[in-house]
C-alpha cells in the first residue's frame, strides 16, 4: 500500500507541475486580414473599386474605409500570464485612390513602421473652489431675506 500511495503522489505532483506550466505559456491571438500576396498582385494601379472588391475584398471590420484609401489591417497579440498584452506582429495595407476612384497607390507597413502617439492630458481649470457641503449652507444664511421667506410685503 506504501508504494502505491507514493506512485500516486508523484503523478499527482507531475500533474500539478505540466499544468502550472501550461498556465504559464503564451498565448496569441490573430485579429484583422490583409489579402495574401498572390491576390494583392492582381491589383494594378488604375484599377477601379469595384475591381478591388472583386480582388481582395473591403476592408473588414478592423479595416477602414475612407474616399481616398482602404485600410486592411492585421495583427498578432501575444498574452503572456498577468502581463499586459502585447503586438507582436502588425500588417497594416494602404489602397490609395485618386478623384475617379482608381487605385493610385498600394502601400504596406509593418510594426516597424508604426509610431507611438502621445496624448495629451491637458486639464481645463475651473474657476469653482471647493467649498463643502456646510460651507455652503453656512454661507447662505447672510443672504435670505425673512420677508421673502414668510410671503410678507
Amino acid at each position: 500500500m506504501h508504494r502505491s500511495t507514493r506512485g500516486f503522489r508523484t503523478g499527482l505532483f507531475g500533474l500539478c507541475l505540466a499544468l502550472g506550466l501550461a498556465a504559464c505559456s503564451a498565448t496569441f491571438d490573430n485579429h484583422g486580414f490583409v489579402p495574401p500576396p498572390e491576390d494583392l498582385a492582381a491589383v494594378n494601379i488604375g484599377d477601379s473599386r469595384e475591381a478591388v472588391i472583386e480582388t481582395i475584398g473591403t476592408p473588414g471590420v478592423s479595416g477602414v474605409m475612407r474616399d481616398e484609401a482602404w485600410f486592411y489591417t492585421a495583427y498578432r497579440v501575444r498574452n503572456y500570464a498577468y502581463r499586459a498584452p502585447e503586438v507582436t506582429e502588425r500588417q497594416v495595407l494602404a489602397v490609395s485612390f485618386d478623384g475617379a476612384g482608381r487605385v493610385q497607390n498600394i502601400e504596406e507597413f509593418g510594426l516597424d513602421d508604426g509610431n507611438i502617439i502621445q496624448l495629451s492630458r491637458r486639464v481645463t481649470t475651473s474657476s469653482v473652489r471647493e467649498i463643502s457641503f456646510l460651507s455652503q449652507i453656512l454661507s447662505n444664511f447672510g443672504r435670505i431675506n425673512v420677508g421673502d421667506v414668510l410671503g410678507g410685503e
